[in-house]
């Protein structure tokens, strides 16, 4: 499985991004996804996460209301809809996979796949 994330940027606060994760190498039912980012200085965290085959995304708390993660079968992508974004948003965001979907992992250890990860700039 090859992961490539994009559309990362600068964006002011209170604007709106769109993440994309393109997955290549074979379908991703049976997978499940997910967005994390990493910030300077700071461990890689959990935004969100979706077993592929259900659809349905979990979100951490930091995001919830505001960044909605959905997917594409047909595509075979994953997306992450960046509503409101504050300025400690800011960090490289990486999407992720892993063979394990039945339940939704919230650490890095869950996915054995990862993109090479896009930086995202929230200015004030």
């Amino acid at each position: 499985v090859q992961l490539q994330a994009s559309g990362g940027g600068l964006v002011q606060a209170g604007d709106s991004l769109r993440l994309s994760c393109a997955a290549s190498g074979r379908t991703m039912v049976g997978y499940t996804m997910a967005w994390f980012r990493q910030a300077p200085g700071k461990e890689r965290e959990f935004v969100a996460g979706m077993q592929w085959r259900g659809g349905i995304p979990l979100h951490a708390d930091s995001v919830k209301g505001r960044f909605t993660m959905s997917r594409d079968i047909a595509k075979n992508m994953a997306y992450l809809q960046m509503n409101s974004p504050k300025p400690e948003d800011t960090a490289v965001y990486y999407c992720a996979a892993s063979r394990i979907s039945s339940r939704i992992g919230r650490v890095r250890g869950d996915y054995a796949y990862w993109g090479q990860g896009t930086q995202v700039t929230v200015s004030s």
